[in-house]
């Protein structure tokens, strides 16, 4: 009897040994499947994104993200309004608008990744252009979407001009720069680290390009944020904690080294033109990530009176039929300690 006691006992511990080694899932959650929309191709700057998931950033925090290009900020609103994807990318001004047409969606923006309105009014220096009053009697070529085009009244009343006091031509947004480069109209709006980019290389010298940035111009419009669903902020609030944790690390170290980051758009995208995204990148980080509004709060922040403001002057500009609360729109509570997300 003894023996058979000893045997089961064997049995018992040669088994539950070897569970441990087959079954690791028993010892650890399985990752949550998360789905992540750009707001646009894979160009320099979603470079901190694909950095996060090929360093394994992501991986650590237990998430398993898949990220997709976008086609707009208006579309990555939508994908992540239906529930087709978790969390993404957008304009701050176009979840704004999105959600004074639509309440209730509760998307919330949750990492203010672009501190500033990136939009711009971009002219040639022999317009004689170098100032917003200059602007005035001017003829101006945008698509009739264009985050600038759409905010010009905003610019417009923080430079004591008339909204009325330039013309506008709807255009394509493939031939927009062309029209600046050949002189067919006087100015145009658009990204500024896009436009510059897309102007030099239809020929303009960076020396002959006028920027009329529109955060330098009295425009307190925040830019693009990470965006999250309400069932992932209710369901899986662990997960975008995580997701916003691993983002603010890569980050930081695309900050601290954008040549290396754009490896990994080149690693997702192989035809890219890396000395291009890579000035693409250094652009748009200059101008609107590292910002003395950043370098105080830290990364992913927001100044929540300015919030405030931005929202009221974007429903203002935009002719929208509501004001959404602007606490309801983003929210902080997702973000790493100020002291993991400084400057350095």
């Amino acid at each position: 009897m003894p023996r058979k006691t000893s045997l089961s006992r064997r049995l018992f511990l040669c088994a539950a040994t070897a569970m441990a080694f087959a079954s690791p899932a028993l010892h650890a959650a399985d990752p949550v499947k998360l789905k992540f929309t750009l707001d646009w191709r894979f160009e320099g700057p979603s470079a901190p994104f694909l950095l996060a998931k090929s360093k394994g950033y992501f991986a650590a925090e237990g998430l398993d993200v898949e990220i997709d290009a976008g086609n707009g900020s208006a579309g990555a609103l939508t994908r992540v309004a239906t529930g087709a994807y978790d969390m993404g990318f957008a304009d701050f001004n176009a979840l704004i608008e999105h959600e004074a047409k639509t309440p209730g969606s509760k998307i919330q923006g949750v990492y203010m990744v672009y501190n500033s309105t990136p939009a711009a009014v971009l002219a040639l220096k022999k317009s004689g252009i170098s100032k917003p009053a200059d602007l005035a009697g001017k003829t101006l070529a945008a698509p009739i979407f264009d985050g600038g085009r759409k905010a010009w009244p905003a610019f417009a009343k923080a430079n004591g001009m008339a909204v009325d006091a330039v013309k506008w031509q709807t255009v394509e947004p493939a031939i927009r720069e062309t029209l600046l480069a050949r002189g067919d109209v006087d100015g145009i709006t658009g990204f500024y680290f896009t436009s510059v980019l897309n102007l030099e290389a239809r020929g303009v010298k960076p020396e002959d390009i006028v920027a009329l940035r529109y955060p330098e111009n009295g425009v307190e419009f925040y830019g693009n944020t990470v965006i999250a669903s309400p069932k992932m902020l209710s369901e899986k609030p662990k997960a975008v904690e995580g997701f916003v944790r691993a983002l603010n690390k890569a980050m930081l170290e695309t900050i601290a080294n954008p040549d290396a980051a754009v490896a990994y758009v080149k690693e997702r995208d192989p035809l890219i033109n890396v000395e291009l995204e890579t000035r693409r990148l250094k652009l748009a980080f200059d101008s609107v990530v590292v910002t003395p509004e950043t370098r105080k709060l830290g990364l992913g922040a927001v100044d929540a009176d300015r919030l405030a403001r931005s929202v009221t002057d974007v429903v203002s500009a935009f002719g929208l039929p509501a004001t959404p609360v602007a606490t309801e729109l983003f929210t902080s509570a997702y973000l790493p300690p100020v002291a993991e997300r400084a400057i350095k």
